[in-house]
């Protein structure tokens, strides 16, 4: 396998690392609606068909249960199924599937038997999508217990956090932010080497307001710490980047420096996952805090159609001002 240095977006580097998963281990199933012929709705897929023919590489009918179910059934007799579901909204119906099944396989069998199954399904807004098409449900599956929730926000963290889902011997939601699919390319070398799951990642040292956030919306969370400290205020940056498993270590010690803490997510406000990490930081921080915890997030409303799409979407001047009320600038 070649240790390519060449630049290329979130999408490509899913696709480079299913192939190298592919290549390196002939249990690893792709399936899904049009991953095969077609190479996915967003050509995350394109090539497998080519390089690793139809009985590793299956097109299936629009049935997201059936899809979810098939998967199951494959990961419990030793094969690592990777099943593309094609925006996160059609994981409705396979719901069923993977909370009364997939999660409680390795309870339900007191361990004998696990799920190696990965979810990857695209998820929010900001691609003038059409309805089912632009939710965000990481708050559901992190909510319920037996699987892992990943959020990917660059290519190369797409690359090395997909490649360790794949080799996980638990089920895991991946989650692929559309807005960012081809908006940044990063050198991403193709050298099979994962990223930890449950790990947080800094992505921009600061000492005055700590911003959380994962997915697409890192792009206006790093955009607001650039004009923050065109103002002379240093803000930390972090990327969640693991929803379940948690890296609360990482998230406690920056707020523990700063004393301050905003929150950024795409997913409406009540119930999200950020009321989650802010009732973390206020039990086991609340003595660091020096300002309320500020959550910057979707609407409790339906995700609207493009129109409106920009007004739902946490913007920078949103960002910005709920960092400042947090410094008492405001």
């Amino acid at each position: 396998m070649s240790h390519t240095t060449t630049e290329i977006t979130l999408v490509e580097a899913v696709n480079q690392a299913l192939a190298y998963a592919m290549q390196q281990d002939p249990d690893v199933i792709v399936l899904g609606e049009d991953v095969g012929t077609n190479g996915g709705v967003f050509r995350a897929t394109a090539g497998l068909l080519d390089k690793f023919g139809a009985d590793r590489v299956l097109d299936t009918p629009l049935a997201e249960s059936m899809i979810a179910g098939a998967s199951i059934g494959m990961a419990a007799q030793g094969l690592k199924p990777v099943c593309e579901l094609q925006f996160m909204g059609f994981v409705l119906p396979a719901i069923d599937q993977l909370l009364s099944h997939a999660i409680r396989m390795r309870n339900r069998t007191r361990g004998r038997i696990g799920c190696p199954l990965v979810v990857r399904t695209p998820f929010g807004g900001g691609i003038r999508a059409p309805e089912h098409h632009a939710e965000s449900f990481e708050s559901l599956f992190a909510h319920s217990p037996g699987c892992k929730v990943v959020v990917a926000s660059t290519p190369a963290r797409a690359y090395g956090l997909l490649l360790a889902a794949i080799r996980d011997p638990d089920p895991v939601i991946f989650m692929e932010p559309m807005r960012v699919y081809r908006l940044v390319k990063q050198a991403v070398p193709d050298d099979g080497i994962a990223l930890p799951l449950g790990r947080a990642f800094v992505l921009r040292e600061g000492a005055d307001v700590t911003l959380i956030s994962w997915g697409a919306s890192i792009q206006e969370t790093l955009q607001t710490a650039d004009e923050l400290a065109k103002q002379g205020i240093s803000a930390e940056v972090i990327d969640v980047a693991s929803i379940k498993p948690l890296d609360t270590e990482t998230l406690l010690r920056s707020v523990q420096k700063t004393g301050r803490c905003v929150i950024v997510h795409e997913a409406p406000r009540t119930c999200g996952f950020g009321a989650e990490i802010a009732a973390i930081i206020s039990e086991q921080a609340i003595y660091s805090l020096v300002a309320p915890v500020q959550r910057v997030t979707g609407y409790d409303v339906q995700i609207p159609y493009f129109q409106l799409e920009k007004a739902y979407i946490p913007s920078v001047a949103r960002i910005l001002a709920a960092a400042k009320q947090t410094l008492e600038l405001v």
